[in-house]
């Protein structure tokens, strides 16, 4: 019986694809880069996305091209990309931003023109439909992520079309597998109680600030260290996970180690809670949508259902001193993607995006939001007078490469 091949069973009845089981998320979308995409080819992406998954991208040996955003969502604006773009990438990689979908329609026509594959990152987007449909079945290959949605701390699946891929994904995936330690399994199945433990106590505050000023954070800012004379020099041997690691396993050093028995029980059983965490979610949304900070890309999915999202994308003013402040609640919001992946690691390594004005402001105004905790964020944001941030009219028409310019009343997407 194939590795992990009953939580694979779990998430295929789940979303009508057939999946492959991977230790992560990250695994999982490597696996599809590799499979749909020759070493040199340019991937079409987001530049508000987590820096880990453009090193997944550069493992692959392929050329991340940043795309126009809309600065409701971060999510890729197919509109905004040039034709001359259109016709010289080899693939699209979506986000799915916190949940909310991608114009996965839209892509998944363009791909089908162009011929060339559609590769969903769902990571954030278990539960998400678009005109009743699962956010994973739109395209080629989708990565999804357990740790996300049900808080197991690892977990991933890659969903395909059809068996015959998924059984040539199952051995490319057992050659990157690394071998399952004991003591590795022990700490992925504490870790998720722990956390919960912490929560349960209302000690948030102690123990973050306590692991600050230890420096038991891998990152020192929102993004980690780019070391790029070191990752200039992995391009030499990519595609190749082990040569970009030291980047990929950041946050989860078990990214690709082969789970045993004791890890994939504990999300078995995590994974039949599923539809109980989406639905919590689903209420805290719904609560956080009708404040004054949230991102009306919200109002656009009121007609198809408000989506269980991962976080919910609140937009404000002084974003980076409100973050700080709501530690003292209890309230540690990570998951904030910023600067843009071009600001962040420059021409050497990405495609800047042609028209980059909408992803900075938006990666600098977005406080992504826990549904689960909707009502102690609300009343803290309330309680330090947080002020809504409205983009500009249009991010073409304001002058300037980081428009900071803000409107009296909201307006819709």
């Amino acid at each position: 019986m194939p590795y992990g091949s009953r939580l694979a069973a779990m998430m295929t009845r789940r979303i009508g694809r057939e999946c492959v089981y991977t230790p992560s998320a990250r695994l999982a979308l490597y696996l599809a880069l590799r499979r749909w995409c020759r070493p040199g080819a340019r991937v079409l992406m987001s530049p508000v996305n987590d820096d880990v998954i453009l090193f997944v991208v550069l493992a692959a040996g392929l050329r991340p091209v940043q795309a126009p955003v809309s600065q409701w969502d971060g999510n890729i604006d197919p509109a905004a990309v040039p034709e001359s773009t259109w016709r010289d990438v080899d693939a699209v990689l979506t986000t799915n931003l916190y949940g909310l979908p991608d114009r996965v329609v839209e892509l998944r026509r363009r791909c089908d023109e162009l011929g060339i594959p559609l590769i969903e990152d769902a990571a954030h987007a278990i539960g998400t439909h678009v005109d009743g449909q699962p956010i994973g079945t739109f395209g080629t290959a989708a990565a999804f992520s357990l740790s996300k949605h049900v808080a197991g701390m690892a977990g991933g699946f890659l969903a395909v079309e059809d068996a015959r891929t998924r059984r040539e994904l199952e051995l490319l995936r057992d050659d990157l597998l690394t071998p399952r330690r004991l003591r590795d399994d022990l700490s992925t199945t504490l870790r998720p109680l722990a956390r919960s433990t912490v929560r349960t106590l209302h000690i948030v505050r102690p123990v973050w600030r306590t692991m600050q000023r230890l420096g038991l954070l891998e990152r020192d800012d929102f993004r980690m260290a780019l070391h790029a004379p070191r990752l200039a020099g992995s391009a030499h041997h990519a595609p190749s996970l082990a040569a970009y690691e030291p980047w990929v396993r950041v946050d989860l050093h078990g990214f690709r180690s082969r789970h045993g028995t004791l890890v994939r029980g504990q999300l078995e059983l995590r994974m039949t809670l599923l539809d109980g965490d989406l639905a919590r979610r689903r209420a805290g949304v719904s609560l956080l949508s009708g404040t004054t900070w949230a991102s009306p890309a919200l109002r656009d999915r009121a007609g198809d259902g408000l989506p269980p999202l991962f976080r919910v994308p609140l937009l404000v003013h002084d974003r980076d001193a409100l973050l700080e402040r709501l530690v003292n609640h209890g309230v540690v919001a990570g998951y904030v993607y910023d600067p843009p992946l071009d600001d962040y690691a420059g021409a050497e390594f990405v495609e800047p995006s042609p028209d980059p004005r909408a992803a900075r402001w938006f990666a600098a105004h977005t406080l992504p939001a826990d549904p689960l905790l909707a009502r102690r964020i609300a009343a803290a944001l309330t309680k330090e007078r947080a002020t809504a941030a409205h983009p500009p009219l249009s991010a073409t028409q304001v002058p300037g490469p980081d428009p900071t310019t803000t409107l009296p009343t909201p307006l819709g997407p």
